[in-house]
């Protein structure tokens, strides 16, 4: 059979609002014509795309497969007729692995599709992604963001990261060890600095519920440049580690541990503004949910009972 591109963009309208009389707004259609079209649609494939009800519409088993595809057959074909389209525009925090993994698996399931990739810190992401010069973000989302912008874009959270404690070469194995049985160590930069960011203030709050002082690194960077400061220090102390470099530094030889007293958990969100989306962001969201679910993001394991900051 020979899908009719139209049909399928009114099915997607459909299964990002899952509410007939707002997708019928959006594609300029009356709410009897939008199902016409549906029901002519499911007719032509076979099955059911949708359950609805007076109250409620959802996706079928069979609707949520074609979904996957529809993303990709509607971003193919906004590619072929708009060439010059730049693609998807994200940015990474360093080489912290979140916004990564999701990159590379979108670009696996739209190989046409070019990521385009900065780097940035959460708060200038959320300012490059209401300015439009971002299409999504991934970054640590504070109270103080929702309440300077409290309109224009939307966010879910994506993955609860674990911090690992990471010691020196040489240290004896151990699965588990006490957060105050060495000084601790952060790469950031402290409150009262002029670089004082959004990752800062999740360690300060931390350092606080500890009650105990941070030993401030700056902000090395990338982790071939934290991995040589760590190679450098002599004396005794654990270095409080992101799960994304911390597994990298074990490949190094540097033995990692679970905090016994608690497990710091720092919550990583995606971000979009509030427009109508193109298949290049609706499927990067949906391909960023997919990786959560798949890697388990949002339940991590851990020695001590979880911590965040209040409000996150």
């Amino acid at each position: 059979m020979d899908l009719d591109l139209r049909s399928v963009r009114y099915f997607v309208a459909l299964a990002d609002e899952l509410h007939f009389g707002r997708a019928a707004a959006k594609l300029h259609l009356s709410q009897p014509a939008l199902s016409k079209q549906i029901r002519r649609l499911e007719s032509d494939l076979g099955f059911r795309l949708f359950t609805r009800d007076s109250r409620h519409v959802a996706l079928t088993a069979e609707g949520v497969r074609f979904l996957r595809d529809a993303r990709v057959l509607i971003a193919q074909a906004e590619r072929m007729t708009r060439p010059d389209d730049p693609g998807i525009r994200i940015a990474h925090i360093f080489d912290l692995d979140s916004s990564r993994v999701v990159a590379d698996a979108f670009a696996d399931r739209f190989p046409t599709v070019p990521v385009i990739a900065n780097s940035m810190d959460s708060k200038r992401q959320l300012d490059a992604l209401l300015n439009g010069q971002l299409d999504v973000a991934i970054i640590r989302i504070t109270p103080a963001m929702t309440a300077d912008h409290p309109a224009g874009w939307s966010h879910r959270l994506l993955r609860l990261e674990p911090f690992w404690l990471v010691g020196r070469t040489g240290d004896p194995a151990a699965d588990a060890v006490s957060l105050h049985d060495r000084p601790l160590e952060v790469f950031g930069d402290p409150t009262g600095s002029a670089l004082f960011n959004v990752h800062g203030q999740y360690l300060a709050a931390l350092e606080h519920r500890l009650g105990t002082t941070f030993r401030w690194l700056g902000n090395a960077g990338t982790f071939d440049q934290c991995l040589a400061r760590m190679r450098r220090a002599a004396d005794a102390a654990y270095l409080l580690e992101f799960e994304s470099y911390a597994l990298r530094y074990r490949d190094h030889g540097l033995p990692i541990h679970r905090p016994e007293e608690l497990q710091p958990l720092y919550p990583w969100s995606i971000a979009w503004r509030d427009e109508p989306l193109s298949p290049a962001v609706a499927g990067f969201l949906d391909v960023a949910a997919e990786q959560s679910a798949e890697r388990e993001w949002l339940y991590p394991e851990g020695v001590g009972p979880a911590w965040q900051p209040d409000g996150a």
